[in-house]
This record gives C-alpha cells, structure tokens and sequence, in this order.
C-alpha cells in the first residue's frame, strides 16, 4: 500500500473539544493518537502546562505517568500568529522533542506529526504535517473531518483495556556507614524487578475481567520464554478473530478475552468497554524431572548493613486493538508500562527513601470529554481536601481542559476494574433497593421545536413509603431532599450518608430552626428549610425563586434551562402541601411552549422502573396539558429551591 502524501491526508478530530484554554496566544498543546488508528486520528488532547520554554523534561514525566500504552503524541497544537504555518512548526518541533523525552531516545524522529495553529483573531484551526524531522517546510493537509459523534464508539468496539496489578515488596541493603549508597542500592533493587519482567521463568497469565451472559472463555497463560521482546506492536500482523480457531497460543488475539466481541452489546466508553486482566508470576521450579528441596542461599555483609523495605503496588492500563495478539498486547504495551510506572515511582520515593516513605496509590480515570482512561499517581498522606492534594487536581483539570468547579478527579471517581455485569446500577439503602436516573429512557415531552436542559450527573430516586417508614402525606418534600443530597454524593462532593427524616429534623433543631419538639414529629418542611439542611451538612448554598401563582413558573423557564446548563443539579419544587423534584425543562423559545421533567416523590409503590414511568411518576408534565388541567395550580405559592454547584475539584 503506497503511503499517504499530505494533499490527500485527512486529520480525524475525535475528542469532543479541541481547544481547550481559548485563544491565548502562545497557549500550547499535545495532540494525542494512538499507533493502532489510522494516521492522523486526534483522540485527546492534553494542554502543555510547563509552558516556559516549554519544561519538555518535566513534560514528558508527566505524560509518561499520565498517558495509558497504547496511546501517544502525535503532533502539537498552538495559539499563534497571522503565519500559521510558522507556528504550527513550533508546535511540531515541541511535539517531537516530548516524543523523545518520553521514549528516552535520541534519535531523529522519522514519523510524521501533525502540527496545528490557532488563529488567535477568529478562532480557525490550519492543520499542517511534518514528514521527518529533517525537513523544516510543513505541508497542509487535503481535509479535516471531525467524528466526535461517533468517536466512543470507533474507539472502544474495535478496542480494548488491558489491567494489570501488581504489589512489589522490595528490600534494599546500604553500608551502615555510608547512607548516600542507599540510592544507588534502591536503583539497583528496581532495575532488577525490570529484568525479571523478561525472564524465561516468568508468567503472565490473561482473564476476562467483564462478566458475559454467556460461557466465560479460560484464562490464558503467557511464558516469558516465548516472548519476542522489542517488536513494534503498531505493525504487527491482526490476526483471526476469537470465533475463529486457533491453536497456537501464541496466536490467540485480544477478541478471545473480550465478552463483547460475541455480542451485540453497545460499547461507547471505556467504563463499559472490554477489559482482560493480566496477573504476573514467576515459575522458578518449571517442570523438573527430578524433585528437589527448596534451596536458600546465604551472602554474607562484609560490614554492618541496614535494610529498607519500600511498598511498590503497580497498577497499570494500556489500550489494544481486540485482533492484536495478546502475546504482543503483553509484551508490548503491558510490561513497558510496568516499567515506565516503576521508575515513575521510584523517582517520587527516591528523595524521601531514608525518611517516611510516602503513600503512593495509583488510580485510573475516564472524566467527561476524554475519550481514553488517564492515569495518576496521588501521595495519600494528603487527605483529599488538604492544598497540597486539591493543587494537584487542579493542575490535571487544568492540563486535561475540565472544568474547575466540580470533583472529577477525586479518589471516589476513579474506574471501579472490578469484576462487574451488565445488570441496572442500582443502590442498596437500609436493606432497600434504590432505583437511579430514572428518568432515562422516557418518553418524549411533547414540545416539537423545545431544547431540553436536563440534570448533570446521577441521583437517586426517594418516595413514600420507602425504608418501611410510614411518611405518606407529609414527607414529600424530605423525599425530594434525600433525591439532592443523593446528588451531591454520586457526583462526590460529599461523603456523608443521605439523611433520614429524624437526621433532617434533628439538623434544623441543632441550627435552632425548629423547637425540640419538632424531632420525631409529621411536620412539613418547605423550600426555606431544605436550604438551611443543604448548608449545614454539605456547605452549599441555594438560590429560591418564590411565585405568587403556578402560573407564574412557565414565564421562569429560560431561567431554569439556565441552570441546568450551569449548575445541573435538581431542583425542589414546593407549592401548597406538595413538593416535587425537578430533573429538567424542555423550552421553545420561539413559541414560549415549556414541559417539566418532574420526579414525584408521592409514588408508594415498589421499586419498579417501568411501574413508576407508566404511572407518571417521572416524567414530563406541562404546565396545562391536552385536557386543559393544570399541573401547577394557580391559587397556590409556589417556591423553588436551586442548589448552587460547589466550586471545587
């Protein structure tokens, strides 16, 4: 096949944004591919935020730490000048010094990378490509197509995640007398765990990590003494798919571990992509034809030694194209990962190996608007809110371009690998089943040209009758605050328990709202109340909307759709004796026609998804329906509580 020149080159945009920081001149960033795709496919895009000169050095630790196997700079992206071909030179330039850093090779690059200039003035993007680093003239590309619709998809149907864990206790010895040794005794210990990994003893051996409704397919035992180490994963062969028979092992691909490539199952993400787990050990002792006694060897200190013993738990994830050979996908992506992240490691805990050792713990994540897991390494002797941890997370919201106003990269949001099904996730609550988003899957809301602004993030659903607590009548607007607060803790801004009635009653007597009394009692609360509960046990504060008449609410819609685009987190409806939560609104703006997405917390039925849908119970409700009745009653106050996003990472 002849190679691609750059006139009939396409540039394949996938991620969903681009630019990440505007249009600050200077601003630059990495474009990310994957050797896998075909050329020219931007997945990802990180911003460089050792900008100054750029700090390549500290770049490229970062990336290495940051950025799966599987996946790699391709090309540069800058904010530049009128001459855009100049400045996406300079991006090509930085993009191809970071590929070295990263692969800790000096020679001259010979793949071709894609440079990008922004215009700073209106916001166009030139995309340009480099042949070879000898050549200093770019030459632009025949077009740019961006996918980003279907961008989960291309990447996970065809693709899949390789996981591998690995706890080391490593022992070192030092002369007593000579603690400066202790470095160089520790870099040895690692660099002979790295030997290991290629050893003929050692095994690796591959599972299925995802539950199929169907068999599950055997593990699969890899031997070292069969690897061909060094080859380049991108050009190997593809090889049959697992349907097809295959009896050397040596031949079996990524598809025979992977549940989803023998169903009709939608993959759009890496939570629910397929994963195969890989287990590393050593088999010293083989199948010898004589027995033998295990044998220990004694070597004598020539002088007075101290020991130090450092935790290493490696935990790593690379991408794979489903028809690789796992033998490659192992040999090839999984054991230089191990090796990138043990030296990553290793330079965290080398300033601190005579003193307190920090607590390393390695987490992956899939935060929204990247394609492709991330991957970091966070110091647990910080506790999650301390300023040296929250300074971390912001400088990788900042890098990965998310926004700096909600958690997206705390502990609580990294991938669960675990072993897991395909069944609804539900969560269980006081020995009760509770249903979550159960607004998914609704019918439509009946405004033909509407926008729908609708909740960010999940909840879970909170009605009468629940927790066999008897609350029919009066509790409805507690229901709708334990549907919040259940908010703010699956969108982890909080840890605490979602309260019960008698936790909520007790709150507003402690802040000294209500007289003792009001504990254990069938009192009704309002809009007023659920702000004072929000601020004292999550410390967020609420805005309130009060109207005279339910007349009033479908003049507030655009107001409403507001929030939701900004905040996204439910609203509280209370009006007369009844309280209700709202998930969104659909609005025409030309027309004025609006619909609410209501969750109705009166339901006292069981925990029956299609039962609450067909009975109305979530769904949408507009103001006057077909038969002319009023969903809001217009002798009645009404006053809606909004809970204002936290502004914190």
């Amino acid at each position: 096949m002849a190679p691609l020149s750059c006139e009939t080159a396409t540039v394949r945009v996938l991620c969903p944004k681009l630019l990440l920081s505007g249009n600050q001149p200077g601003t630059l960033q990495w474009l990310i591919g994957s050797p896998f795709l075909p050329p020219f496919t931007v997945v990802s895009t990180f911003r460089c935020i050792h900008h100054q000169s750029p700090d390549l050095d500290q770049e490229s630790d970062d990336l290495r730490k940051l950025l799966p196997k599987g996946f790699e700079v391709i090309g540069g992206l800058i904010v530049g000048d009128s001459d855009a071909e100049k400045s996406a030179l300079e991006a090509v330039r930085a993009a191809r010094r970071l590929r070295k850093n990263i692969s800790e090779g000096g020679e001259l690059d010979d793949e071709k990378i894609v440079g990008a200039s922004v215009d700073p003035g209106t916001g166009n993007i030139h995309f340009f490509i480099s042949k070879t680093e000898k050549l200093a003239k770019l030459e632009l590309v025949g077009s740019v197509v961006y996918e980003e619709d279907k961008s989960g998809k291309y990447l996970w149907e065809n693709g899949c995640l390789l996981h591998c864990e690995l706890p080391i206790k490593l022992p070192s010895y030092f002369p007593a007398s000579s603690p400066s040794e202790s470095k160089k005794m520790f870099s040895e210990a690692i660099d002979a765990v790295i030997t290991q990994f290629k050893e003929p003893c050692v095994v690796y051996i591959a599972e299925a990590l995802k539950k199929a409704s169907g068999d599950v397919p055997k593990p699969v035992v890899l031997r070292g003494k069969d690897f061909g180490f060094g080859a380049d994963a991108s050009n190997i062969n593809r090889l049959p798919g697992a349907e097809d028979q295959v009896s050397d092992i040596k031949m079996l691909s990524c598809s025979h571990l992977c549940p989803n490539s023998k169903t009709t199952s939608v993959v759009n993400s890496a939570e629910n992509a397929d994963k195969i787990q890989i287990s590393v050990m050593l088999n010293r002792s083989e199948k010898s034809p004589t027995s033998g006694a295990p044998v220990a060897e004694y070597f004598p200190a020539m002088e007075e030694a101290r020991l130090i013993v450092v935790d290493l738990n490696l935990d790593v994830l690379t991408y794979a194209p489903k028809e690789l050979p796992l033998m490659h996908a192992v040999s090839n992506l999984v054991i230089p990962a191990l090796v990138d992240q043990l030296y990553s490691l290793k330079k965290i805990i080398i300033p601190n190996l005579l003193m307190e050792h920090p607590q390393l713990r390695i987490y992956h994540f899939n935060p929204p608007g990247v394609l492709h897991p991330i991957t970091t390494i966070y110091e647990l002797n910080y506790g999650e809110t301390e300023m040296k941890q929250v300074d971390v997370r912001k400088s990788l919201h900042m890098r990965l371009g998310l926004p700096l106003d909600r958690p997206l990269l705390r502990t609580a949001n990294a991938l669960d690998l675990s072993v897991n099904d395909d069944s609804r996730s539900n969560t269980k609550k006081r020995g009760s089943i509770l249903l979550k988003d159960v607004h998914i899957g609704i019918p439509s809301s009946g405004v033909s040209e509407g926008v729908a602004s609708l909740i960010q993030g999940s909840y879970e659903y909170y009605h009468y009758l629940q927790d066999s607590f008897d609350d029919s009548g009066w509790g409805c607007a507690y229901r709708s605050l334990q549907s919040i607060i259940s908010w703010f803790r699956l969108q982890h801004y909080t840890s605490i328990s979602v309260p019960s009635h008698r936790e909520i009653q007790q709150t507003l007597v402690e802040i000294g709202d209500k007289d003792p009394s009001f504990i254990g009692s069938r009192e009704w609360i309002g809009a007023i109340e659920l702000s004072f509960v929000l601020d004292k046990l999550l410390g967020v504060s609420c805005k309130i909307m009060n109207f005279r008449s339910g007349s009033e609410l479908p003049e507030k819609c655009r107001e409403l759709a507001l929030h939701f685009e900004t905040q996204g987190t439910p609203i509280m409806i209370g009006g007369g004796v009844l309280a209700y939560t709202l998930l969104g609104v659909d609005y025409d703006e030309g027309s004025g026609d609006c619909a609410f997405l209501i969750l109705d917390p009166h339901y006292t039925g069981g925990e029956d998804h299609k039962k609450i849908v067909n009975g109305g119970w979530c769904g949408w409700k507009k103001a006057v329906d077909s038969k002319g009745k009023s969903f809001f009653l217009h002798n009645k106050f009404y006053n809606l509580l909004l809970p204002q996003r936290p502004n914190m990472v």
